[in-house]
């Protein structure tokens, strides 16, 4: 099976002309009938290679409130690919596996992704060696200022910050805190949940923890981003199965992510980069 790399003039063109074609007024439309609407849309849209529509389509879905199909992390999982961000290709695609299961339609499919990508870090990993550099580290993601260009392709952002916003929204969708962790059942909503929301120079952190008699508790905490430190720490804890990114402010706990390393350095990466971007007095 080919795993289809598109030239980046080819996808940001794609992205444009998809971002003019589906700006138009849609129908007031029930959540559940919108979902459904945009994952038919998605699968037309990957179906036909067509992925700067596909793109448009995942982050509008990402937008609504509920839990997402099974189906929706294999699409994020293969336009993710599309655009080379391995990481969240390869989450995007093992939930929908542990959600689906061996009866879903595109399992066989997604675990020949996943080795794909496993072959394609291999491969990276051993490409410095090869020419005298054994001593680097193999870089998956592009880096600083093309790293965020790249998100703004994928995403079809007009700014610095609503790429990196919806990029950060994306990695926390995954990155679920479960209470039980003998056995993760990734079919049923985590017990601790993010969403960011930028608003001039502050960002709204939004957290939905659901409670042991389940009932869910909302609380939101307005952060400013003047004078603090965009360096963002986090440290995963084994003992607890648990990863925290911590608050710039004063260190304390701010995000409890299910225990990933690569998926929490992600997160507090862009939360800095983030904070950077607001920073800025240009307000991109």
């Amino acid at each position: 099976m080919a795993v289809l790399l598109g030239t980046g003039r080819c996808f940001a063109l794609g992205a444009v002309l998809a971002s003019a074609l589906l700006s138009g007024p849609a129908l007031a439309l029930a959540p559940e009938h919108e979902t459904r609407r945009l994952m038919l849309a998605t699968e037309g849209a990957v179906v036909a290679e067509n992925w700067g529509e596909a793109a448009e389509y995942l982050n509008r879905l990402q937008q609504l409130e509920g839990e997402k199909p099974a189906d929706y992390f294999f699409y994020r999982g293969r336009v993710m690919l599309q655009s080379s961000h391995l990481n969240e290709a390869q989450s995007a695609l093992e939930t929908y596996v542990s959600r689906a299961g061996a009866e879903g339609a595109h399992y066989q499919e997604s675990l020949q992704l996943i080795t794909s990508i496993e072959k394609t870090r291999k491969q990276n990993a051993l490409a410095p060696q090869a020419t005298g550099e054994s001593e680097q580290v193999a870089v998956i993601e592009p880096a600083g200022e093309g790293r965020i260009e790249s998100l703004r392709k994928l995403y079809l952002a007009g700014s610095d910050r609503e790429a990196l916003t919806l990029h950060i929204n994306s990695l926390l969708e995954l990155a679920g805190w479960r209470r039980d962790q003998a056995v993760v059942r990734l079919d049923r909503p985590a017990d601790v949940e993010y969403r960011l929301v930028t608003q001039g120079e502050e960002i709204q952190i939004q957290e939905l923890k659901r409670a042991e008699d389940a009932r869910i508790l909302r609380s939101t905490e307005t952060m400013s981003v003047f004078g603090i430190n965009p360096r963002v720490e986090w440290r995963c804890e084994a003992t607890v199965s648990t990863c925290w990114v911590y608050d710039p402010r004063d260190g304390s706990r701010l995000l409890q992510l299910a225990e990933n390393r690569e998926r929490a350095q992600e997160i507090a990466e862009t939360l800095g980069q983030l904070i950077r971007s607001l920073q800025a007095p240009s307000g991109s």
